[in-house]
């Protein structure tokens, strides 16, 4: 059977004027900062934040006992504080505003592994997700870009199948082991 044909949007819109200089100079530190792979990383937090704003400006423009106001606002925000770019006492439409992209970088699993200690860096956290060292919850994450919610951050661990984990060790670590108990074995036949 053939499959229906899927036409899929973009995720992110680079700026206009590619070459100011004051932007590279800030996308580069966010970059450097927060680990990133590259521009169209932050590219695509942008594009989300622009989203989430239009709405919110949409929904400002309306009165303010307008059911569709109350009811999508409130979903909006809800998420948002689900996600734990918005704290619990600033709940209102007008903050979702005045929201920055560093709020969503502080939220991806890179950071927050960074944040958490199981890792040297942000890079190495990067690293450290990509080899599926890290789990939130019971399951293996290994997306850096993953977006951590408040409940789940107190879950965020190695994994158990991870050598980090207490699994099974690293390839290394079992040639060594191989190469002592061979080496202890010869030692005592030679003593005999």
């Amino acid at each position: 059977m053939p499959r229906a044909p899927r036409t899929y949007s973009k995720t992110y819109s680079t700026p206009a004027r590619p070459y100011e200089s004051a932007r590279l100079d800030a996308e580069l530190k966010l970059a450097g900062e927060y680990g990133l792979k590259n521009k169209r990383e932050i590219y695509r937090i942008g594009f989300q934040l622009s989203k989430i704003r239009r709405a919110a400006r949409n929904l400002l423009t309306r009165d303010e006992k307008d059911t569709k106001r109350l009811f999508e606002g409130n979903a909006l925000i809800r998420r948002l504080v689900r996600v734990g770019v918005l704290s619990e006492d600033k709940m209102k439409l007008d903050y979702v505003l005045a929201l920055r992209i560093e709020d969503f970088l502080e939220r991806r699993l890179q950071t927050q592994v960074f944040k958490l200690g199981l890792a040297r860096s942000i890079h190495h956290a990067r690293v450290l997700i990509t080899q599926r060292h890290i789990a939130v919850g019971k399951q293996i994450v290994n997306v850096p870009s993953f977006v951590v919610r408040l409940d789940s951050q107190k879950h965020i661990d190695f994994a158990q199948t991870s050598p980090y984990g207490g699994g099974r060790p690293g390839r290394v670590k079992r040639r060594s082991q191989n190469k002592k108990s061979e080496g202890g074995e010869e030692g005592e036949e030679e003593e005999e």
